[in-house]
């Protein structure tokens, strides 16, 4: 049994500041304006580059953390069985909802810091991520029992080696175009914010959920 105390949603944002050298300020670059360089949470609301990353890198990632936080707050109080409620037969828990957030990144991980075709993933993380990614019959099988930790644990360690990774890399590589992407030509910038807006679509699915969990504002019965 794994020892480790789990994490808590602060412990997230906090990871995310010790990796960017502990602050969360505006770099100093050509057209972006400077401010004070302050612990990560306390500078959640601004968004824009940040220290330790090329301008726009740190700025797709300033916008990641936003929305991070944002996913998090509906749920990080709610239990096992809250974690586990299907709204239907045809629906998705959010705990596999959250499995499925750290499952896209690490793909998209693969593919844009590897260099791996799309789809091209190695087994060891098809075996840990693919019923995570594609959701339905089998996630709601298999997916279940589950802490809030747990789900935080596993994105956190997803993001913290996007961070690591985003820090080794350019603007440059960020506006490479891929023109073999199945959504036809798309750079490493749109990939990355699909990312990012790709967990604003599940936030909205977590706060309907939430509504109509037995004892919900809007729930029946």
């Amino acid at each position: 049994m794994n020892s480790k105390k789990p994490s808590t949603r602060r412990d997230f944002m906090k990871s995310a500041a010790v990796i960017t050298s502990g602050t969360f300020g505006l770099s100093v670059a050509p057209h972006f304006s400077t401010a004070a360089t302050l612990p990560i949470e306390d500078r959640l609301n601004v968004i824009g580059p940040r220290e330790g990353f090329a301008p726009h890198i740190g700025t797709l990632l300033s916008m990641m953390t936003w929305m991070r936080d944002v996913i998090l707050r509906p749920v990080e109080k709610m239990n096992v069985e809250q974690l586990d409620f299907l709204l239907d037969e045809n629906s998705n828990s959010i705990g596999a909802m959250l499995l499925h957030l750290a499952a896209t990144e690490r793909f998209y991980q693969i593919h844009t810091f590897e260099g791996k075709k799309w789809g091209d993933f190695p087994k060891e993380d098809l075996d840990r991520f693919e019923v995570a990614m594609n959701l339905g019959d089998e996630a709601r099988k298999t997916i279940k029992g589950n802490t809030f930790d747990y789900y935080l644990e596993i994105m956190t360690e997803v993001r913290e080696n996007s961070i690591r990774e985003f820090k080794k890399r350019d603007d440059n590589w960020l506006m490479k175009v891929d023109e073999d992407f199945p959504w036809g030509p798309t750079n490493n910038y749109c990939k990355w914010f699909h990312v990012c807006e790709h967990e604003s679509n599940h936030n909205g699915q977590f706060k309907y959920i939430k509504s109509r969990l037995p004892g919900g504002k809007f729930s029946r019965g």
